[in-house]
């Protein structure tokens, strides 16, 4: 009989972004992640964007898809990163803050429920080119690409370094010398 040990994840995954730290969830479930992926895709092609090239863009279509790509990248971070990352607060007049959404349609909600509040958007600011990188190394990381390490040292063995292998004669010798083509 065969026994096969399979390990998982345990630490979070961490984006360093300049100065910040942003940790995502050591392992996800498939189903969560094909779920948060689908939304995703299903908003870039309702909007008919592209996220890597998004240059002939309408700005309201772009902010559309960055507020959808930023809660793809929420859902597979762990929460002290989720709520900074990505925060729709509800103000009211005299800018006092009376809730905070991780959501903007939930804010957008909250607000509607409340004479003058206004929604402001107080997520990190980060470059698109940022965003898309993180979007490709968060579908790395879940989507199959890396692998959490085994009870070995996690790396396959290195390949043997080329040169003289050996002294056994090779069934090639008789083929025709590509010498002096």
């Amino acid at each position: 009989m065969a026994t096969k040990k399979f390990a998982l994840n345990t630490e979070p995954h961490i984006a360093v972004v300049g100065d910040v730290e942003l940790l995502f969830q050591p392992e996800v479930m498939g189903d969560e992640f094909l779920d948060a992926y689908s939304r995703l895709q299903d908003t870039t092609k309702r909007l008919n964007i592209d996220l890597a090239d998004a240059t002939n863009a309408d700005l309201g279509t772009l902010r559309e898809a960055t507020v959808a790509l930023r809660m793809f990248l929420v859902s597979l971070m762990l929460p002290e990163s989720a709520t900074v990352f990505a925060r729709w607060d509800v103000v009211v007049s005299g800018g006092k803050v009376v809730a905070s959404h991780a959501d903007p349609e939930e804010a957008r909600e909250a607000a509607g429920g409340r004479k003058g509040a206004r929604v402001v958007d107080q997520s990190m600011r980060f470059p698109d080119r940022v965003l898309v990188e993180l979007l490709e190394w968060v579908v790395e990381l879940y989507g199959g690409g890396t692998r959490p390490p085994t009870s070995s040292n996690g790396s396959a063995l290195a390949s043997s370094s080329p040169g003289i292998l050996g002294k056994g004669n090779s069934r090639s010798r008789a083929s025709t010398s590509t010498r002096g083509r």
